[in-house]
């Protein structure tokens, strides 16, 4: 089993945490209660999340001490880091009826990091002019109060600042989205003119974009209409159904990207970690539209996203297209997502010039009302 994933520095990258994190939850789908399938996905998270490599903590004899890491987890872990499998999985996996599902579940598993190769992306040395932790000024997907996230405006610039950003663009969904609570237009302008007290508030300090998630539907319509989408400074259309349906939407991500207002598309496959693939296209043929247009495509830092992934980034990348590094944060705590946005974006190469995150305030504003016009 390969524990390495190769970025387009052709430097090698070790994961090892993310394949033992796959062990564990291959265990927890075996599990024939929810009680026991809950402490392997909750081991599972555990090493996705740690700083350190799975290998190391085995090797020092400390993964017992780890939070949430029990006996059966440790046994597992162990056999991996001796063997790289793990015959206690195998030999569960061969005597349950649930065998075809696991083999599926594995496949929604590629190309994801752990906390462990993040943090080795971000520490890769590499050319100047690639987007790093430095250059990034601010995140441009993120939920307040005013729809399904748990902090207000004002909180979450209060911990943008933390985090040494001076700009963010607020994205709340759209009213075509009711089970995010989704902002009706009222709403919205309502919002907007609390950003506006914000920004005085902040001035020359921090700048909030007035920014909206629309819903991509099925056919590749928005949600909002053009007049609507007008009223924000810009928008992400994102795809949040049809996301488990084997045919081709090359179609309607085209009409997405084409749409008039639209200045990003925002976690382009809806894919999530060990649930779903997302959206099938021609994401060549999408690239080159966005590229065309000067939208921006997302790499969607959540960590159970991570949408795009380095990969499909690169293949943006060849396209000509310009990037957006965000967290999809719903609370303060999710911020730092955006770490496994710009991993993902250093291990394609991505330079910081091709990233909105990374440009100033006079910029984005130019190419804001360059995508409304």
């Amino acid at each position: 089993m390969a524990t390495h994933r190769r970025g387009r520095s052709g430097k090698a990258l070790d994961d090892p945490n993310i394949l033992a994190a796959g062990l564990l939850y291959d265990m927890a789908a075996l599990q024939p209660t929810e009680r026991s399938r809950f402490g392997y996905k909750r081991a599972a998270k555990a090493i996705a999340a740690l700083p350190a490599s799975v290998k190391e903590l085995v090797e020092s004899g400390v993964l017992r001490d780890v939070q949430f890491i029990g006996p059966a987890s440790v046994r597992i872990l162990t056999e991996f880091v001796a063997e790289g499998r793990s015959p206690t999985v195998e030999a569960a996996a061969a005597q349950s009826k649930q065998h075809g599902d696991l083999e599926k579940r594995r496949l929604l598993r590629g190309h994801f990091l752990s906390q462990h190769a993040m943090e080795q992306a971000m520490a890769m040395r590499l050319p100047r002019a690639v987007v790093s932790r430095a250059s990034f000024r601010g995140d441009f997907q993120m939920h307040s109060t005013w729809s399904d996230g748990a902090e207000s405006v004002t909180t979450m610039v209060d911990a943008c600042l933390e985090l040494g950003h001076t700009c963010m663009g607020v994205t709340d969904h759209s009213y075509g989205l009711p089970v995010a609570r989704g902002m009706t237009m009222e709403t919205a302008m309502r919002q907007q003119r609390e950003i506006d007290k914000v920004n005085d508030s902040y001035a020359g300090r921090f700048r909030v974009f007035k920014g909206v998630e629309a819903n991509i539907r099925g056919d590749g319509s928005l949600d909002l209409d053009e007049a609507e989408r007008r009223a924000f400074e810009f928008v992400v259309a994102s795809p949040h159904a049809l996301l488990r349906r084997p045919e081709d939407q090359t179609a309607r991500m085209l009409a997405a990207v084409q749409a008039p207002a639209v200045a990003i598309l925002g976690h382009p496959r809806g894919r999530v970690y060990n649930t779903r693939a997302g959206v099938v296209a021609d994401w060549p043929r999408v690239f080159a539209a966005a590229a065309e247009l000067t939208v921006a495509v997302e790499l969607d830092g959540n960590w159970h996203r991570q949408d795009l992934d380095w990969e499909l980034a690169g293949q943006a990348l060849d396209a000509g297209c310009i990037f957006a590094l965000d967290s999809d944060a719903h609370s303060i705590g999710e911020l730092r997502f955006t770490d496994f946005a710009i991993a993902h974006a250093r291990l394609a190469r991505i330079p910081a010039a091709r990233v909105i995150n990374c440009w100033s305030n006079e910029r984005l504003s130019a190419w804001m009302q360059e995508r409304r016009a």
